[in-house]
């Protein structure tokens, strides 16, 4: 009799150790995945969600629903639809709903920069509407971009940038842009 007292002793041991066993692997993988989702950034999650439609709120401009068409470092396209681009800096996002999870990304694509997409549409030299984070527009082209500042000739969009059309240049900071539209 006191052999199986013993037994179910050493079971209940057993079970107890390999139910402690069981709580620290779950904490253990809860935290590694707590940790990995912690490295994540917001240009991975909306290069995940390339060809996806969301829903964001960006400074300066208001809420807008679009295709995520393009993104960089610190940048992404959104396309509201198929004749109309929105360059929105990642720091002029207030938010974003319907982004996808990650997933492997190009390092290239990341590591372009807000000045090279400005630099992108600058050299298309269409006219475009900058929106800055305080709700202010400018209409006009893009003349030259600098390592943090670009320069506008101000001019109508329905107009051509021609000496006669522009009303003034102006220097934008690349801190205060909430977007740059086109289309």
């Amino acid at each position: 009799m006191g052999r199986v007292r013993w037994e179910r002793l050493f079971d209940d041991i057993e079970a107890q150790f390999a139910a402690q066993e069981r709580l620290e692997r779950d904490a253990e993988i809860a935290e590694r995945t707590r940790a990995e989702r912690g490295r994540i950034t917001l240009g991975q999650r909306l290069l995940g969600s390339l060809g996806e439609r969301v829903s964001a709120q960006v400074r300066g401009l208001g809420p807008v629903e679009a295709v995520v068409e393009e993104c960089g470092q610190g940048w992404v396209v959104l396309a509201p639809d198929p004749r109309r681009l929105i360059l929105v800096p990642t720091a002029a996002l207030v938010s974003v709903s319907g982004l996808a999870r990650p997933r492997s990304s190009s390092t290239i694509a990341r590591r372009l920069s807000l000045g090279y997409a400005l630099r992108a549409i600058s050299r298309d030299r269409r006219p475009i509407a900058i929106y800055d984070v305080e709700a202010n527009l400018t209409h006009g082209t893009i003349d030259e971009v600098g390592a943090d500042y670009l320069v506008v000739s101000e001019h109508p969009l329905d107009e051509p940038r021609r000496a006669e059309n522009v009303r003034a240049t102006r220097v934008i900071p690349f801190a205060v842009i909430g977007a740059v539209a086109s289309g």
